[in-house]
């Protein structure tokens, strides 16, 4: 009796060891243009035992890809695709840096940041303005999530003052403006009470008359 522990190892578990064996055997024929037609109908094969695999290029190729894996890059057949890359097959991915620097306030996220340094950097006052008063509503939106308490304008200008290092200063706003940050918009607007209540309405009165028709 053979154990799993006397044979080889599975390169690619999601094929089985039957595949791999195939794969072995294809790989030992002398005859190039035999290895190739063999190599078409186990790729067929393959495919159906992976059923995730879709007929597009993409998938396709990865298939392919699978096979000279199994056949440790050995495998000298005509295919529709180049024999990959080992190096680049089995390269680890580059580490992903994370951002450095705490942020001052955690609920704006890091985004916020990057919005308000793009609008210091613009030089057109209109667009800069208009930019900023944007950001104070997302801010105030961002905030009202985080904070479930009324919030006032004068928080948000203290803030946005913080965060820009002093840059964006709308202190002299707000005694002109007392919805500098208006965020009504933001937000979706659901029917009118009374709208509801005559909609509600109108369907029990159409209800009741249905209800009568049938009883005739």
């Amino acid at each position: 009796m053979e154990y799993n522990s006397q044979r080889d190892p599975l390169i690619l578990m999601e094929y089985g060891r039957n595949v791999q064996k195939l794969v072995r055997y294809i790989s030992g024929l002398e005859d190039k243009e035999e290895r190739s037609r063999l190599s078409q109908v186990l790729i067929h094969l393959m495919k159906q035992l992976n059923p995730s695999v879709r007929e597009n290029s993409d998938n396709v190729q990865r298939i392919w890809d699978h096979l000279h894996i199994m056949a440790d890059f050995q495998l000298d057949i005509e295919a529709p695709f180049p024999t990959p890359n080992p190096e680049l097959v089995f390269s680890k991915p580059q580490k992903m840096e994370y951002k450095k620097g705490e942020l001052k306030h955690k609920h704006y996220g890091r985004n916020i940041d990057h919005l308000i340094a793009s609008a210091i950097k613009m030089e057109n006052e209109e667009e800069k303005e208009a930019a900023i008063i944007y950001i104070g509503k997302l801010m105030k939106s961002f905030y009202a999530s985080w904070n479930k308490e009324n919030i006032n304008d004068d928080i948000i200008v203290r803030h946005l003052y913080e965060m820009s290092g002093n840059q964006i200063d709308l202190r002299d706003k707000l005694g002109t403006n007392e919805t500098l940050f208006n965020i009504s918009n933001f937000k979706e607007k659901g029917p009118d009470r009374h709208d509801r209540k005559d909609n509600n309405h109108d369907k029990r009165s159409r209800n009741k008359r249905r209800g009568g028709r049938r009883r005739r």
